[in-house]
């Protein structure tokens, strides 16, 4: 399978718990976070899980359409510290909400470390597309 389609999957089953999990989280687990309360942190891990799911499928899409092939693997590497960050911050939270190993606890700002490089590198190729349209605008 190549990259772009592995990342694609990636990025669907990570969408796919997303909504899962944060179901689970509102229904079936609900008594269970709420006496360990823990609702906030399911809520919080769900909601950045989602959020990066979406990003990053947009992105994926943006890097398959019009980009020469170094721009668009700049692109889907900012997706896949997504899809890392998605497994690092949103997993740890929801193990730790239901009582997992507090040695999981310094796991999370690891993913959120991930989420910030993801953006971090769409930052950079914003300003990099804005430098080579400004360039090629000036000749």
């Amino acid at each position: 399978m190549n990259t772009p389609r592995l990342l694609l999957l990636v990025t669907a089953l990570n969408g796919f718990a997303a909504v899962l999990l944060g179901a689970l989280g509102a229904h079936a687990l609900e008594e269970q976070l709420l006496a360990r309360d823990r609702v906030g942190a399911w809520q919080t891990a769900s909601q950045y899980h989602l959020a990066h799911a979406v990003a990053s499928l947009a992105l994926v899409a943006w890097a398959a359409v019009g980009h020469d092939a170094s721009r668009s693997a700049r692109l889907r590497r900012a997706a896949w510290f997504w899809q890392v960050g998605c497994i690092l911050f949103a997993g740890s939270i929801y193990v730790l909400a239901l009582g997992g190993p507090r040695a999981l606890g310094p796991v999370t700002p690891l993913g959120g470390l991930a989420f910030l490089a993801g953006w971090g590198l769409l930052a950079v190729e914003a300003f990099r597309r804005t430098s080579s349209s400004a360039a090629s605008s000036s000749v």
